[in-house]
């Protein structure tokens, strides 16, 4: 109990006191189920379990490694009946499952595919299939919370669940164990653990970046797989040419399988995300704010179940339904933080290279269809998503005063209402330019 209290004392120095206060103080833990392999913690809902679970599972492990215990870290819904932690008898796990350290919710039946990740997701299926054969490595990369972790550890389940040894880690993890075993004096077992496993799992590889010692092994640890046959999952948030800091021999060692990236999600994969997650989290919304979160959000998946835990949360506390003008109100603040960085140049840009003309074009005098079309989007876009006044609008777009502004607004409006084409662009490039202000 009170190693347990020091690894949360320790987090609470690391992450937002808000988050802290509104979630993480919420967790007990539970004495009865935590052993020498698990450390459980009880939340009061399932949302709060997810939430924690997705954002600060793994940096809770580690936390406990530093604290010089090893466990992997369960966080379950408080008098939930189903957890069965500990209690398998060692005769009925198979040797090559244990401490995988992998999420079991992480499969590919719950992974929302759209255009934006299907190609990673198909690849991550097939290596999943036939492991060591095509695709060796797979290198994943993309932007925070798309689904990276979620994909590599899905193909680790599967596998897993067929008998493979599976060892999953971040490349911070893998770091600290090496330096671990060169203090002890003892790199036979850490070479035995990473070298004779059938899959390895490793997390934000960008973090190899400028540290020559750990590259040096890393790359070691990766021929000894690879001519073994044995697959090789890596993740980054850039493409391996991208990442500075990184010896060359490994770079191309990364490019000799498959990349593969995931993009921010489109629109109507956003809606489904959303909507399968209040299926899970057993919370009801209705459409309109479900296409309003899913519009006005950013493109960080991982983000959509502590906005759902956050709506919940509120609504119990505050004794209300969750309407539309309540989760405006509640989500404000997020809002105006992730379009902090947009400016009338990010917009204009974003609006010419989506419909094909030039960023001067739109600023220009020309009358030709397709301009005009473009510059009313992108004056709709700059009076919605930045705080620049009308007059400041006229100045840049080279129109002649407000009045030339307000008019255009109110044609713009008239469109919004009478052409869904129309619409339906805007809520395309509002999701889009949302989403990339915090890549």
């Amino acid at each position: 109990m009170k190693l347990a209290q020091e690894v949360l004392d320790l987090l609470k120095e690391e992450i937002p006191e808000v988050e802290y206060n509104r979630y993480i103080k919420q967790l007990t833990y539970n004495t009865k189920q935590s052993n020498d392999t698990y450390a459980v913690f009880n939340a009061p809902n399932p949302l709060i379990a997810n939430w924690i679970k997705n954002r600060y599972k793994k940096k809770l492990e580690h936390l406990f490694e530093i604290k010089g215990k090893k466990v992997e870290v369960k966080i379950v819904q408080k008098d939930s009946q189903n957890e069965n932690l500990g209690k398998t008898k060692k005769s009925e796990v198979p040797k090559k499952t244990i401490n995988s350290m992998l999420n079991p919710s992480h499969t590919f039946d719950n992974f929302m595919v759209g255009g934006s990740n299907q190609f990673a997701y198909a690849a991550a299926k097939s290596v999943s299939e036939k492991p060591g054969e095509v695709y060796n490595p797979l290198f994943i990369y993309g932007g925070v919370g798309l689904g990276k972790t979620h994909l590599m550890q899905a193909a680790g389940n599967v596998l897993q669940n067929r008998g493979k040894m599976v060892i999953y880690t971040t490349v911070e993890q893998f770091l600290n164990d090496f330096l671990r075993h060169v203090r002890n004096q003892t790199m036979e077992r850490f070479k035995e653990k990473y070298r004779k496993c059938d899959v390895l799992l490793i997390d934000d590889i960008q973090f190899l970046s400028n540290k020559d010692t750990i590259q040096e092994e890393f790359f070691h640890t990766f021929e000894a797989l690879k001519s073994e046959k044995k697959q090789i999952i890596l993740t980054a948030d850039k493409h391996p040419k991208q990442i500075g800091g990184l010896e060359k021999r490994l770079q191309s060692r990364f490019e000799w399988g498959l990349v593969a990236d995931i993009q921010p999600p489109e629109l109507e994969t956003k809606i489904a995300i959303i909507k399968k997650k209040c299926e899970i989290n057993k919370v009801k919304l209705s459409d309109d704010i479900i296409n309003y979160i899913a519009t006005v959000i950013e493109s960080n998946v991982r983000e959509i179940e502590g906005i759902l835990s956050k709506l919940h949360a509120y609504s119990q506390l505050m004794h209300v339904d969750i309407t539309l003008e309540f989760t405006k109100q509640i989500l404000k603040d997020q809002i105006q933080e992730n379009r902090a960085n947009l400016t009338l140049d990010t917009i204009t840009k974003a609006v010419a290279k989506d419909l094909n003309v030039k960023p001067s074009e739109i600023k220009s005098k020309s009358r030709s269809k397709n301009i005009v079309y473009a510059r009313r989007i992108a004056i709709y876009l700059s009076r919605e998503l930045t705080k620049n006044t009308m007059p400041q609008l006229a100045q840049y777009f080279g129109m002649k005063d407000h009045t030339a502004i307000s008019h255009m607004l109110k044609k713009i409006n008239e469109l919004m209402e009478n052409d869904e084409d129309f619409k339906t662009k805007i809520e395309e490039l509002t999701n889009k330019l949302t989403s990339s202000s915090q890549i």
